[in-house]
């Protein structure tokens, strides 16, 4: 098996992988421990919506400590959440009758208190606070770069230091040779020196990543840059076709967020661009959802300014759309 499709066996192996790919999931941690648990304090898992990594002991705590984080994943827990403060460590019946588990919210941060008793069917007499905090819930920002030319380059250099999830596509191997780093190797996590939320690919039809970019669904950001205004014409039109099916389709969830889908360009470009659109029967109202010339209009045209601008532009309309 690929090294880097193995799944993680530790809970820092499963955090690091998935704060690098921008998968929501659950860090759960003992904080506290009063008499018998089964796992020592600082003991740590992970939870995402279809697995977990590492364990907190097993048996009906770690059953409702899955349940838990995966309701707050799929934001349920304000429904079971108690406005009260969560009892203290010490409260349990020496009868072994379990006191009712309570979720407290705490902004990002959420604690639960479990006593270790006949609600859990353990026997292990103490009780455990576990504290769990949620990343990537929000989904990151995802962002479909085609073309590997300076502005691209000057882009990628912001991107890596950005919580964002970044596919970069150009046509032309040599466009990449500058971040190889072993050409030998077959591990694609190692071929490039370039963070692992940044993937390059070599593909000579580019246009086959859009459609299934954007049918992923969620806050998706497409930039069109590339050496070949054919291509960037091509691009443009699968964007608009994709959007066109997405939104007269039935089955399309009320939430879904149209994408943004920008392309380089001057005035004389983006007007050239529009008035063939509109020739080959693209709607108006379609074709407004091209974002072109991009970028925010601050000034300079030197590759990092336009990279800046359009950095600055993709920010604004996300966090505008999840505040």
């Amino acid at each position: 098996m690929n090294e880097s499709l193995a799944p993680p066996a530790v809970w820092y192996e499963g955090l690091a992988r998935y704060q690098q790919r921008g998968i929501a999931h659950v860090l759960a941690t003992v904080v506290a421990v009063n008499g018998s648990a089964p796992r020592a304090l600082q003991a740590k898992m992970i939870v995402t919506q279809d697995g977990i990594v590492d364990t907190l002991g097993g048996g009906g705590l770690e059953h409702d400590v899955i349940n838990t984080a995966r309701q707050l994943l799929n934001g349920e827990i304000a429904a079971t959440v108690s406005k009260e403060v969560k009892p203290k460590v010490a409260e349990t019946n020496d009868d072994s009758t379990s006191v009712s588990s309570k979720a407290v919210r705490r902004d990002a941060v959420y604690t639960k208190h479990y006593p270790l008793g006949a609600k859990l069917a353990q026997c292990c007499g103490g009780s455990v606070t576990v504290m769990f905090e949620c990343f990537n819930v929000t989904p990151p920002m995802s962002v479909l770069v085609f073309g590997a030319g300076h502005v691209a380059s000057a882009l990628m250099t912001i991107l890596a230091e950005l919580p964002c999830q970044v596919d970069w596509v150009d046509s032309r191997p040599e466009m990449f040779k500058r971040y190889l780093v072993d050409e030998s190797t077959t591990n694609p996590s190692t071929l490039y020196n370039l963070p692992v939320h940044i993937r390059p690919h070599i593909d000579d039809e580019p246009v086959d990543f859009v459609r299934p970019f954007i049918e992923q669904g969620g806050q998706r950001f497409i930039l069109v840059m590339t050496h070949d205004h054919s291509v960037d014409f091509e691009l443009v039109r699968a964007a608009l076709d994709t959007i066109s099916d997405t939104s007269s389709s039935e089955e399309q969830c009320s939430d879904t967020l149209t994408p943004y889908i920008g392309c380089i360009a001057s005035a004389t470009k983006a007007k050239r661009f529009r008035d063939r659109l509109m020739q080959r029967g693209y709607s108006e109202q379609l074709v407004n959802q091209l974002v072109m010339p991009i970028g925010l209009k601050i000034g300079g045209k030197e590759p990092m300014a336009v990279a800046v601008s359009i950095v600055a532009q993709l920010l604004q309309q996300y966090h505008q759309a999840i505040s």
